[in-house]
């Protein structure tokens, strides 16, 4: 009878607990993380969605994204952003890297064939074609590239809009961002960003 009584309150302590760490690890905390994001940081709490001119949501800041054809091929008129191994690319629900060593063969076969690809697209030699243009980042969904791979795009974006190559050069000039607090990182560009300002550019 003992033993039964001490065994049916272990239960309900354990219960207890598990009801009361519920209620407040999977809904108070949580419910009090999302109240604070929106009041302290509301468009990041959001998924920092990106607008075009007219106000339609067109992407995320944070998040990279194609800029291809229904083939997947590269759309001139736009600046590429690095590629991506997230799924079928830019998948935020499945964002990964390829996870392959610097040695794997698949790796070195991919990032030659993109590079003899981009070197074509651009018309420039493949040891011009800057690293992040052919390989894709760790989680797959980086929004940035490397400032020498914006400008190598200039030229080819340029003739394709009917720009001025000083022009669309400046602009890819005025959206470089300096690496966090001057010295974290290195320099990037925001492809998406660097896209829309592209687009009012030709309005």
């Amino acid at each position: 009878m003992s033993t039964t009584r001490s065994t049916m309150r272990t239960h309900w302590v354990a219960l207890r607990a598990m009801l009361v760490f519920t209620a407040v690890l999977g809904l108070a905390y949580p419910l009090a993380m999302t109240v604070i994001a929106q009041v302290a940081l509301p468009a990041q709490a959001d998924g920092s969605l990106v607008r075009d001119a007219d106000g339609d949501v067109v992407g995320s800041a944070v998040l990279g994204q194609a800029f291809t054809d229904a083939d997947g091929e590269p759309l001139p008129e736009w600046f590429q952003s690095r590629p991506s191994a997230a799924g079928d690319g830019y998948d935020g629900g499945a964002s990964s890297g390829s996870n392959y060593g610097p040695e794997n063969d698949d790796l070195i076969a991919a990032i030659e064939e993109r590079r003899a690809q981009v070197a074509e697209l651009e018309r420039v030699h493949e040891n011009d074609v800057p690293a992040d243009a052919v390989t894709a980042s760790a989680s797959g969904l980086d929004p940035h590239i490397s400032p020498e791979y914006a400008l190598l795009q200039v030229d080819r974006v340029a003739e394709a809009r009917g720009l001025d190559e000083a022009d669309v050069r400046s602009l890819v000039e005025d959206h470089m961002q300096s690496p966090d607090l001057g010295f974290l990182g290195s320099p990037t560009v925001n492809v998406l960003s660097l896209n829309l300002a592209l687009a009012e550019m030709g309005d």
